[in-house]
């Protein structure tokens, strides 16, 4: 038994076969931070000395019934960039429909560096934020390696107004923003889910750099606005408006290109920053757990719509 109360025996059997001989799982830690998945960093022990690795599993209802879509996908993203300069981890071992395992899982090396959430210096890091995107944006792809074009999140009909907004005539003309048929664009391999609780960061405070980009289970093929779109929208509820403003720019300042068109780039940003609504509960929950207690649903929710009329003012 975990310390969750849920049985990881025949997980835990699954890992010792992928490890090399005479290796043995030593400690079992519970990675926090994660909202689809439970994930934990096992200490590994063998005659080549300490090593570490992370074992994602699906036990969420939802996620589990997805997981082999999401997980297969994940793997084939970690073989696929293991060529490239993205620094994200390798691929150990895969159980997609826990054939094997209590719940699917997958197995991968773990990266160095921390997930960093404050507001003290995350201007820095946004700048190498948007420099990351960037370099995942061009990775090339094959007609057989290309991911799956992208999946939107909400849609006009779908879209959860706050209840206590008091303006509720913003939150009508965001949404019809929306209602048009998606612009055209020039493809890219796209993360999906870039955001800050999705990288790592290792070295000083005032000197770090990106050490790992982690969860790639919604990795598509799609516009370099999209992810740009995702990101500012975390970073606007993380660090305010300005934060999530301020994001697109850094990624063109970068090399970036993005829709050229204002009312495109701003379909872009409301479809995801509506994805979010009414309060962002579901990334603050794991935003919370790595110290982010100020970020109540009443603060998120003030931020979403003041982002939503800063997008407004802005490209409309």
């Amino acid at each position: 038994m975990t310390d969750d109360g849920r049985s990881w025996g025949a997980t835990r059997s699954w890992v010792e076969k992928q490890l090399r001989p005479a290796e043995r799982v030593e400690d079992v830690v519970r990675l926090r931070g994660g909202w689809t998945s439970e994930m934990r960093r096992l200490g590994i022990r063998g005659p080549g000395g300490r090593r570490s690795l992370v074992l994602r599993s699906f036990v969420k209802p939802f996620y589990v019934r997805h997981a082999e879509g999401l997980l297969t996908r994940e793997a084939s993203v970690q073989r696929l960039l293991d060529a490239t300069g993205v620094p994200a981890a390798r691929l150990v071992a895969v159980d997609a429909t826990a054939e094997h395992c209590d719940h699917p899982s997958l197995l991968m090396t773990q990266l160095p560096g921390t997930v960093r959430l404050t507001d003290e210096g995350s201007d820095r890091r946004a700048e190498l934020l948007a420099r990351q995107l960037l370099g995942i944006h061009r990775v090339r792809v094959s007609e057989e390696t290309r991911p799956r074009t992208y999946e939107a999140w909400t849609g006009p009909e779908r879209v959860t107004v706050p209840p206590a907004t008091g303006r509720p005539e913003l939150w009508r003309r965001a949404v019809d923003v929306i209602r048009r048929d998606p612009p055209d664009c020039r493809p890219r391999f796209l993360h999906r889910d870039f955001h800050p609780g999705n990288v790592l960061f290792d070295g000083a405070g005032d000197d770090p750099r990106v050490s790992g980009v982690v969860d790639w289970v919604e990795t598509s093929w799609g516009p370099a606005d999209l992810d740009v779109a995702h990101c500012s929208t975390a970073l606007a509820l993380l660090h305010g408006v300005p934060a999530g403003m301020s994001f697109a720019d850094r990624y063109t300042q970068a090399g970036g290109s993005l829709a050229e068109d204002r009312a495109a780039h701003l379909y872009w940003r409301l479809l995801d920053a509506l994805a979010f609504a009414p309060d962002a509960e579901k990334v603050a929950v794991p935003w919370r757990e790595l110290g982010r207690t100020d970020l109540t649903p009443t603060v998120l929710a003030g931020r979403l719509e003041a982002y939503v009329q800063a997008l407004l003012d802005r490209y409309a």
